[in-house]
């Protein structure tokens, strides 16, 4: 089989943890016979010192001419001094926009090797955790329409979703619902909030249609406190863009590290925008310190979600147990008595054991 994706290393550590996940790729290339195409683009920070832009035109082209695009990291206080339109991170709200990415998946699993850099107490993650929050990404307050009044002293963000707009994300929810333990979190501010309350409607029509699942509703403060009281009451979590960036970040902090938490932001057909949910951190670049753990656990999130590679997506996930079981650790997740690699002998520890 021939995969067709697009590379955006992007800024700060993005070329070190992409150049690792390249070398998995390739590991899975080889062990399931597969031809693996490659096309590089500028995104980011690079974009602008190259072109003078966040996001070039031959990028989004050829990112829609691809079959998936996995992204390392964009962003970093290099660029801090540069208006709203042209920092770098306007190429990720320019790359989900220009490929009508509307869903975004951000498991958060705590792995049992790295259990002690939890930090909650044991008692509230007996038995492990793994949860996937589901955040609608192309609409709300992000993509609202926004301004100042003349004076300039008052300043407003809409937040804005229409029907369809809920229905998509919510009903692949559900569809990911169905493929794990059938429990669906819904979340928003319907007590306030007129957006939120055409959220929970469309969220109660479509149950009707997913018998199996069990559907609860919470207000976006109590799933706040409720992901750190008592994490493993949930399964998939939906909800809308603002509220999913918060969450999401919130849920990634429980698993002790992000730099072992992968993401996808994915559209209705195959297609797929895969990436790590950490930043550029630019003050390791190039130092061999990154953990690119994410990177390669997003390739698996890519060949499962977008090429339906599930065997080549197990060998992956199965091959970073094994090399934590076997205690090696970047430095992020360094513990006592294990041992300490850097970015480069990681990745070739995870290509090996694929």
């Amino acid at each position: 089989m021939k995969l067709r994706i697009a590379l955006i290393p992007g800024d700060g550590i993005g070329p070190d943890i992409v150049a690792e996940a390249l070398k998995v790729m390739g590991a899975v290339g080889t062990k399931f016979g597969h031809k693996l195409d490659f096309s590089f683009y500028l995104a980011g920070g690079a974009a602008i010192d190259s072109v003078g832009v966040p996001l070039p035109e031959s990028t989004l082209l050829g990112c829609q001419d691809a079959e998936a695009v996995l992204l390392g990291a964009v962003g970093g206080p290099k660029w801090d001094h540069l208006g709203g339109e042209m920092r770098p991170e306007k190429a990720l709200l320019g790359l989900r926009g220009g490929l009508g990415l509307f869903c975004n998946l951000r498991p958060a699993i705590l792995y049992p090797q790295l259990a002690d850099a939890c930090p909650l107490k044991s008692s509230l993650i007996e038995g492990g955790l793994d949860l996937m929050v589901v955040r609608e990404l192309t609409g709300g307050i992000y993509f609202g329409k926004r301004g100042r009044n003349e004076a300039g002293d008052a300043a407003f963000d809409t937040m804005a979703y229409t029907t369809a707009e809920v229905e998509r994300i919510v009903r692949m929810a559900f569809d990911i619902a169905m493929k794990r333990n059938k429990h669906l979190t819904s979340i928003d501010k319907a007590n306030i909030l007129e957006t939120s309350r055409l959220w929970r409607s469309v969220v109660n029509r479509l149950a009707a249609d997913y018998p199996e699942v069990v559907v609860d509703h919470q207000y976006v403060d109590n799933a706040a406190m409720q992901l750190v009281r008592k994490p493993r009451q949930f399964d998939v979590i939906v909800t809308e863009n603002m509220f999913g960036d918060i969450l999401s970040d919130e849920a990634s902090q429980i698993t002790g590290s992000i730099g072992m938490l992968p993401s996808a932001s994915l559209r209705s057909d195959s297609f797929g925008m895969y990436e790590p949910i950490h930043g550029s951190a630019p003050d390791i670049a190039g130092q061999d310190k990154a953990n690119p753990i994410a990177t390669i656990l997003s390739v698996a999130m890519m060949l499962r979600y977008t090429f339906r590679l599930a065997s080549e997506a197990d060998a992956i996930e199965s091959a970073v147990g094994r090399v934590l079981d076997a205690g090696w650790r970047t430095g992020d997740i360094m513990s006592e008595g294990m041992r300490l690699v850097g970015t480069k002998e990681m990745g070739t520890l995870i290509a090996q054991q694929i």
